[in-house]
């Protein structure tokens, strides 16, 4: 359960901001208390609160027109009005602009306890929705591939056109994009998703291991072979298999994935037993299969047999309207018992603006460390801990100064002039001779 509060006070009476504030604090809760409109909009938008005590005259102003405003820059905030002028009116009036609660004045400290731990109680479930929200997307393609981007959405569009089908997928893209996240997704949309979904990364095993590690070897097949090996295109029978970073397959196994593909039809290693698999193939690579054919990396006959559906995973730097939202996803999956609740302004604007070499898998690790570095309720730009690129670029402007050759050469002829003791000796040095020397030096004034 959240175990704090952060909590604005708004109100023009100094005795009862002052009372309020004692009573909040007294209960370990932190409080911040104004006496107007600016001040109030002020405070929240520097400042992440969870609960706001709202007068609803402030001065010659009316409370209940602020109400929609600290709603609009902080949706989560639960807004409690006060006022001595309490009416059935004014109560619906308040809660059809947003008000958590309505509290009339003169007012009991019981009656301030009991919100404010409403509160905590309302929070505490709202974190656990949340929670549980990231929980199921791990196991549900359609959380996990959301999207704000159009270039995104088409590719979301033909993946789901194609997963009630049996057909080959080559999924390509940077390294960090989710390819792995949309093969998954794709066999969940299929009719296979009751069955098993396996996974081989091709450059992380030898030949000869990667080989037994797909198509299964006998016991005695191999040195280390002690038991039999059914192979991950046995054991995932009627489901997907997902080969990732297919590029990277060596070529004595291409030609033997080419024949499973054709008839699906393979014998484990150290056996001449001829099996048949129900399974269908999704790959994935960062590399240019075409280049790879061209230099002879890939067979031709295999590129074609894998391309059948090509779906290319675009960068994160290609759908940014993404980053605040997979910030954010990252951001609950990761905080786990941490009370942390979003980022500061100047945290996202750095995300947004950061051009993510690592795409999504860069995004996740920072976001990752922030929460482990973040020692309050909000990610700030420090805990980051990522270089701003718009800053960067601006410093380096201001700082790098160009010279022209001219003036790089005027500075050169007058280095070597101050250390020779001749003309002679300056020409020796400069690689030139006396007479272009003393033309130089005529037409730089030295």
């Amino acid at each position: 359960m959240v175990a704090s509060l952060n909590i604005l006070i708004i109100d023009d009476e100094l005795n009862i901001r002052r009372t309020l504030a004692l009573a909040l604090e007294a209960e370990g809760y932190t409080v911040k208390a104004v006496s107007n409109v600016q001040d109030a909009e002020r405070e929240n938008n520097v400042f992440k609160f969870d609960m706001c005590f709202l007068d609803m005259r402030l001065g010659t102003d009316n409370g209940i027109d602020l109400l929609p405003k600290l709603l609009e820059k902080s949706p989560w905030l639960k807004v409690v009005v006060i006022t001595a002028y309490a009416s059935i009116n004014n109560a619906v009036e308040a809660m059809r602009r947003g008000a958590f609660d309505y509290i009339q004045k003169p007012f009991t400290s019981a009656q301030i306890y009991a919100v404010a731990q409403k509160v905590v109680t309302i929070l505490s479930l709202e974190r656990k929705v949340q929670d549980l929200e990231a929980e199921l997307a791990k196991n549900n393609p359609e959380m996990e591939v959301q999207s704000c981007s159009l270039i995104m959405q088409k590719l979301i569009s033909v993946a789901r056109s194609v997963a009630p089908t049996d057909a080959t997928v080559l999924i390509t893209g940077e390294n960090g994009t989710g390819k792995s996240v949309l093969a998954k997704a794709i066999h969940m949309w299929s009719l296979r998703k009751k069955k098993p979904f396996a996974v081989v990364s091709c450059p992380s095993l030898s030949g000869e291991l990667l080989e037994s590690e797909l198509f299964g070897h006998n016991k005695g097949a191999f040195t280390g072979a002690i038991r039999n090996n059914p192979g991950r295109i046995e054991a995932c029978e009627g489901g997907t298999l997902f080969l990732d970073e297919i590029g990277d397959l060596p070529m004595p196994l291409q030609a033997k994935l080419l024949r499973f593909l054709q008839d699906r039809e393979y014998e484990h290693v150290g056996d001449n037993t001829t099996r048949r698999a129900d399974v269908r193939v999704v790959a994935a690579t960062n590399v240019k299969l075409k280049d790879a054919v061209k230099e002879g990396r890939f067979r031709e006959d295999l590129f074609y047999r894998l391309n059948v559906i090509e779906l290319g995973m675009p960068s994160l730097r290609e759908r940014s309207e993404d980053i605040e939202l997979l910030a954010e996803k990252c951001l609950i999956e990761l905080r786990r018992d941490k009370r942390i609740s979003g980022f500061s302004e100047g945290a996202m604007n750095l995300l947004r603006t950061y051009k993510w070499p690592g795409n999504i898998r860069e995004l996740r690790n920072i976001i990752e460390r922030a929460v482990i570095l973040c020692r309050t309720e909000i990610v700030e730009t420090s805990d980051l801990n990522i270089e701003d690129t718009t800053a960067a670029l601006s410093k380096t402007k201001e700082t790098v100064k160009f010279e022209t050759l001219e003036k790089i050469e005027e500075q050169q002829i007058r280095k070597v002039l101050a250390a020779s003791r001749s003309m002679d000796q300056a020409a020796q040095y400069l690689g030139i001779d006396t007479v272009t020397l003393w033309r130089k030096r005529k037409r730089y004034g030295l």
